[in-house]
């Protein structure tokens, strides 16, 4: 029997999102200004006035009605979240050079005032910097006042895809600085942290720059589940899984090296060694834990003998290269 449209899947095997009716949701263009803002965002604008900044207008977003006030705010003000990804250089020389040549600023940042009078800006951090570097003296922000967005940085952070490395650094960094101010259990951060996996392979980049964290990423993301404790309880739990998988990523390296040691040439090799030692290759259904899968990967990379492996094998390889 044929699915019906809304049980149609994608090629991940995954139900695809019923698309809403058209004009469904939201303000109409109207309404969108019609209303006087409630007490807490006057006492934002207030606030902006008093950093020197400028109130340009005060609206409700279209889709959810939430307030939220677009301004030109001291570019001295604005500053990244503490716990971004590192700043691609690349990636600020190119913005700089399109709008110095526009000499237009056209994409205003997404910022947060904290109580020191300084704006987080979660999403923006590479035009923040390249206004900078042309000499820019403001910039135009979308000011929101819920604090809250600050630590939604994966879901707003568009303007520069993340690789893995960079989404678990961030993450990790952003577990820890919320462990300070909002000791709640670690599951209760799950849209703010994406997924689990990230926090640990995170603390994996952390302790080693060129960590192959794409080797793991597959296997490890299927088994880690967020954690019931307190963040701060989790974030040490989760420091030891990284302790572990650098352990493994040891095991793994000697191996590689030993597979090179015999003639083998490939940029998949540590992909093919993950993949020969993981108890999950071909099980659909996950009955293991994190644990349980760690210890069983770190025992069969131990045992693995390069000597057997057949050059047909490692030719069909594939999977994320060695990083």
């Amino acid at each position: 029997m044929a699915r019906s449209s809304d049980e149609k899947r994608n090629k991940g095997g995954r139900k695809k999102k019923k698309e809403a009716p058209p004009k469904s949701r939201g303000l109409t263009a109207g309404r969108l200004a019609s209303a006087s803002p409630p007490k807490y965002v006057e006492a934002l604008l207030e606030s902006i006035e008093d950093d020197g900044g400028v109130v340009l207008g005060v609206y409700k977003d279209p889709l959810g009605g939430n307030w939220q006030a677009l301004a030109g705010l001291p570019i001295d003000r604005v500053e990244p979240t503490p716990f971004q990804r590192d700043l691609s250089e690349a990636h600020t020389k190119k913005l700089a050079d399109a709008i110095d040549k526009l000499d237009r600023f056209l994409d205003p940042v997404i910022a947060v005032r904290t109580d020191e009078g300084v704006y987080w800006t979660p999403n923006g951090y590479h035009r923040l910097e390249a206004v900078k570097r042309l000499g820019g003296r403001s910039i135009v922000a979308l000011v929101v006042p819920e604090h809250e967005v600050a630590y939604r940085i994966l879901v707003l952070n568009t303007e520069k895809a993340h690789n893995l490395r960079e989404r678990a650094l961030e993450v990790s960094r952003l577990a820890e600085g919320l462990a300070t101010i909002d000791d709640r259990p670690e599951r209760e951060f799950a849209t703010e942290f994406e997924e689990p996996s990230l926090i640990t392979l995170g603390f994996c980049y952390g302790e080693r720059g060129r960590f192959a964290g794409g080797a793991y990423h597959n296997v490890i993301k299927r088994v880690d589940k967020f954690l019931g404790a307190k963040l701060s309880n989790a974030l040490e739990k989760r420091r030891g899984r990284a302790e572990e998988l650098l352990e493994l990523d040891q095991e793994v390296s000697a191996r590689v090296k030993e597979l090179k040691e015999i003639g083998f040439e490939s940029p998949y090799l540590k992909a093919y060694v993950v993949a020969r030692i993981n108890p999950l290759r071909y099980k659909r259904k996950v009955a293991l834990t994190y644990d349980e899968t760690m210890e069983k990967m770190l025992g069969s990379a131990r045992r693995f003998d390069a000597k057997k492996v057949k050059a047909d094998q490692v030719a069909g390889a594939s999977g994320p290269s060695d990083e």
